[in-house]
């Protein structure tokens, strides 16, 4: 697994991180990412990926629906939420790599509400990772390295940094997921 502290606390940048990184070691990083979200999964039952957690802090100004702006998000929509991240990040990489300059956002994000069940929640992440894994593989022998997009905060980033990012997000949504995890086990239980 890649350790992305470094990134978070500014010693590093992304793109510093990827240096030398092959497809088969972003390959191996995504495999390693999606075992951690399927391991958290662990024993959660259907009701645990439509609970609602409590989430004092919940914003998402970019949410399609101005309703769903202070909304918390259930397993399901985290779910949805960072597959569709890491798959952009991933589609937008193999165009770096092919030497496509930079043109704008490449996602698609499954309807969250459509997540119902454990079984979809972890079809979904077996999914993002097949499509992950195909975009490594489309990547030409000499990837085109000094073709680069501009971060809105001024980071410059080739393929294998634009598709680290991807990986950053869904790190950084581990802790959330198990936290509403842990919320839905202690409601099912009664805080057994």
């Amino acid at each position: 697994m890649i350790d992305f502290g470094p990134v978070r606390t500014g010693r590093l940048e992304l793109g510093d991180l990827g240096l030398g990184l092959t497809p088969i070691d972003l390959a191996q990083a995504t495999r390693a990412m999606i075992v951690l979200f399927v391991d958290l999964l662990g024993d959660a039952v259907d009701e645990d990926v439509t609970f609602v957690p409590k989430d004092p802090g919940a914003e998402d100004p970019f949410a399609a629906d101005a309703a769903e702006t202070g909304l918390a998000w259930t397993l399901g929509h985290v779910i949805a939420h960072l597959t569709a991240s890491a798959e952009e990040a991933a589609f937008l990489a193999a165009e770096l790599a092919r030497g496509v300059a930079p043109h704008g956002r490449s996602r698609y994000e499954v309807p969250w509400p459509t997540i119902t069940a454990i079984e979809a929640a972890r079809q979904r992440l077996d999914e993002s990772q097949r499509m992950i894994l195909a975009t490594l593989a489309s990547w030409p022998d000499e990837p085109r390295l000094e073709v680069v997009y501009t971060t809105s905060g001024g980071s410059v980033r080739n393929a294998p940094a634009r598709f680290l990012g991807g990986l950053m997000h869904a790190d950084s949504h581990l802790e959330q997921v198990s936290e509403i995890l842990r919320q839905a086990r202690v409601a099912r239980t009664g805080g057994a």
